[in-house]
């Protein structure tokens, strides 16, 4: 009883001296120029509703949860959950997208893209995309559309056009190229290995 009741004392006495401590490195802050100021890293609220672009907007937070985007996106560099809308992009995201007319990722993508045009730009792509036109610079995972693009894949490739530069994995459509195979056009079924 003796140590609680110490312990709560030492508690009481350190709690201002702390609380002093953040109020100077808050101050601190205060008097960094804008230019040098630390961003907010991630949203807090658990929704985002994001608004059409504004060009001279500055970047918003990061998004963890939910963004609905009517019409297009806002500057996220990153979201993380489900991202639903007309136009969704994103400079890195991990979860599942399902835009109508646009899915687009520059960076590193995982999870799901589902929309008429899914696109990760020339980055790493972990994941399954399902559309009439899905490309990637390189893809671990399913393409299943019209059209599927990939310079790199590993996986498969299902729909009526299927294009791979370097392809390990099988593609299944009406035609398939792989590039560097050696039997590069096939139709129906080709294997990259």
């Amino acid at each position: 009883m003796k140590k609680l009741l110490a312990f709560a004392l030492a508690a009481v006495v350190a709690a201002p001296i702390f609380a002093a401590d953040e109020e100077a490195e808050d101050d601190s802050i205060d008097n960094i120029p804008p230019a040098e100021a630390p961003r907010k890293q991630t949203g807090v609220w658990p929704a985002f509703f994001a608004v059409s672009e504004i060009p001279s907007a500055p970047k918003t937070p990061d998004i963890v949860g939910l963004r609905i985007t009517f019409p297009f996106s806002t500057k996220h560099e990153s979201v993380t959950g489900i991202d639903v809308g007309l136009w969704g992009r994103a400079q890195y995201f991990e979860g599942f997208m399902c835009s109508v007319l646009r899915n687009d990722v520059k960076d590193f993508f995982t999870g799901f893209q589902v929309g008429l045009y899914n696109s990760v730009g020339q980055a790493d792509m972990l994941g399954v995309q399902i559309g009439l036109w899905n490309e990637a610079g390189s893809i671990r995972g399913v393409q299943a559309g019209l059209i599927n693009v990939a310079h790199q894949a590993q996986g498969i490739q299902f729909g009526l056009v299927n294009r791979a530069e370097e392809m390990y994995g099988f593609q299944v459509g009406l035609v398939n190229v792989i590039r560097d195979a050696e039997l590069q056009f096939c139709p129906v079924l080709n294997i990259g290995f």
